[in-house]
């Protein structure tokens, strides 16, 4: 049996959430970089007057690019940090003494993906304006 079997398991699991939220996050990072494609699509399939296509095709390459891998290169460096945590996670577990939970990388994750939000929300917010 493993010494402190449930605390490893619970380890596991929360970096197995950490991974899919990740995972999850990048792809919609490629969503969003991708979605000029789908416009594009959309208009032609529409037949959208030229003057609105254009506007169409600026506003979704404006929102897409620099967001969309904005995404996908923070989310690659959390699951870094997700590791990371794991490892520590690990080695604070199998050390006998009483250690202080910390909730550091859970606050950094929400700022971070509030603040990409918002930065996803800007070209939206200026092409309505």
């Amino acid at each position: 049996m493993i010494k402190s079997y449930t605390d490893h398991a619970a380890n596991e699991r929360t970096f197995l959430a950490w991974l899919r939220t990740g995972v999850a996050v990048i792809a919609f990072g490629f969503l969003i970089d991708r979605f000029d494609l789908f416009v594009i699509t959309m208009s032609n399939a529409l037949s959208v007057q030229p003057d609105h296509r254009a506007e169409l095709e600026s506003m979704s390459s404006k929102l897409g690019h620099g967001t969309g891998l904005w995404f996908i290169l923070v989310e690659i460096i959390l699951i870094v940090a997700a590791t990371v945590r794991f490892v520590r996670t690990r080695a604070l577990i199998l050390d006998q003494e009483i250690h202080t939970a910390g909730f550091m990388m859970e606050f950094v994750l929400a700022v971070v993906l509030a603040a990409l939000i918002v930065v996803a929300s800007i070209p939206l917010l200026v092409s309505a304006l």
